[in-house]
């Protein structure tokens, strides 16, 4: 189902103030080279209709800290890497831990990247991570294992 069909289902549940909770905020993901939504942004339309929304995950710094815990690493010892400003290296910046971005990931456009691997001038990765307030302590053009 499309974000849109789902509206009068949303408006719904909101009249109703049943509470969404959210697993996974991410707003989009990349899927074959095209951005596909993800539940954060069904989320986040509804609390504009109203609706209360429980979020779970990043960037709320419990998912970093508890993670570190779980490996028994310390905060110095650990790095996020992540293609989102908004969600990875924000939670990054909120648990006080180094953070990598990845630029050929969901900010790829807004980056003016056209091909998987192009290296983006720093200037412009600076005024996107002021835009989402998101700071990353290093940039890469792509992760592949």
């Amino acid at each position: 189902m499309k974000l849109e069909e789902l509206e009068s289902i949303l408006e719904l549940c909101a009249a109703k103030h049943i509470p969404m909770v959210v697993a996974n905020p991410d707003f989009v993901t990349v899927e074959a080279r095209a951005l596909r939504v993800m539940p954060g942004t069904l989320a986040a339309r509804y609390e504009k209709l109203g609706g209360e929304v429980k979020w779970m995950g990043k960037p709320d710094k419990v998912i970093y800290k508890s993670a570190m815990a779980l490996a028994g690493v310390d905060p110095v010892d650990s790095i996020a890497v992540g293609d989102s400003l908004h969600h990875d290296i924000k939670g990054a910046n909120a648990a006080v831990i180094q953070s990598v971005f990845i630029t050929a990931g969901i900010h790829a456009t807004e980056l003016g990247l056209s091909s998987f691997g192009d290296v983006v001038d720093i200037s412009s990765v600076q005024a996107l991570a002021s835009k989402y307030d998101a700071y990353p302590s290093y940039v890469l053009p792509a992760f592949t294992w």
